[in-house]
């Protein structure tokens, strides 16, 4: 029967397994990025990492792995940025991802500037080699066993990390242990929709499965669906449509956002609606009451800063889209 498919394709195989792992590693550690507000971290180690595949190509030795250890060499600084760092951090963050595009650039014109540039910018999912595979495959398998493996430790980080310091987790440990994950994600991700797509690919799945879910661990899984589902369908339409797979993935990981976030708000219309149905029946007024309420009036608590009568103390400013719950 797979005689007459795309799965019967030698180079389509790679290309789907690559598809699988980039699909479930990237939301597994985008899940976190999300969480900690730094979705856009992928972006910029992406930037580094290309400096790795510039070395690789000089030295003549296997990119990928040369942009796994610039980009964990990266990682590892600017968790200390992050962590040091105060007015100029940022700053310093920007000069380190544009000297890693900067560097790669550089090292690639210098190995003879017969590389593909763009395979490494945009993706090259259909040329995945043997090689190429078994190396995504092994650092998706590491990701996946932190993040998985992990996920309670790294919660507790992402939500408060002074509470999770007071309960004795080794909170630098674990953040750095958060950015090396993310560069390796990052290679990982970079044959299949390139170092400048990658983050896309993390962050997206996430938004989309937050549309839908609102515990930590239901948002994991959802996002990881989403991203292995967008991934095959980008594989796909580029083989029947050749249409970049890079560009065809993020595009349809949008689409689903759009589609979950329009079905989102459609559920939230209709509980709306039911809520208004169900209304407290009239009562006539009391006149003792009114004219007690008259002689004295309540409290003027909104600029008092206490709460409303009948609502628990703390909960007066609470916003209503609260952060993700772990939902153990």
């Amino acid at each position: 029967m797979l005689n007459d498919t795309i799965f019967s394709l030698p180079f389509m195989q790679r290309a789907f397994l690559a598809a699988l792992a980039i699909g479930l590693a990237a939301p597994a550690i985008g899940t976190y990025l999300v969480q900690r507000r730094l979705a856009l971290m992928g972006d910029g180690l992406g930037h580094v990492a290309l400096t790795g595949v510039g070395l690789g190509l000089l030295t003549k030795t296997s990119p990928v792995w040369g942009a796994v250890l610039v980009a964990v060499a990266g990682a590892a600084a600017v968790e200390l940025i992050r962590e040091r760092a105060k007015a100029s951090g940022d700053v310093a963050l920007a000069m380190l991802f544009y000297g890693g595009l900067a560097g790669g650039s550089m090292l690639i014109s210098l190995s003879g500037g017969n590389a593909n540039l763009n395979s490494y910018l945009f993706g090259s999912i259909l040329s995945t080699s043997d090689g190429d595979l078994w190396a995504i495959a092994a650092l998706a398998v590491g990701v996946l066993l932190v993040t998985l493996g992990l996920r309670r430790a790294l919660f507790a980080v992402c939500q408060d990390e002074e509470f999770a310091r007071v309960a004795g987790l080794p909170v630098r440990a674990l953040n750095l242990l958060m950015a090396v994950t993310t560069a390796v994600t990052v290679t990982v991700g970079m044959r299949v929709v390139g170092v400048l797509m990658v983050s896309a690919l993390m962050v997206v799945p996430v938004a989309a499965a937050q549309q839908l879910t609102r515990a930590f661990a239901a948002t994991m899984g959802a996002a990881m669906a989403v991203g292995v589902g967008a991934a095959f369908s980008g594989v796909t339409m580029s083989y029947y449509a050749d249409t970049p797979p890079g560009a065809s993935i993020v595009l349809i990981a949008i689409a689903v956002f759009m589609v979950a976030s329009i079905c989102a708000g459609l559920v939230r219309r209709g509980r709306g609606r039911s809520g208004s149905r169900v209304r407290p029946p009239v009562t006539e007024p009391d006149p003792a009451t009114e004219q007690a309420a008259r002689n004295h009036p309540e409290p003027a608590t909104m600029t008092s800063g206490r709460p409303p009568a009948g609502r628990p103390p703390g909960t007066a400013h609470r916003s209503a889209r609260q952060p993700l719950g772990e939902g153990q």
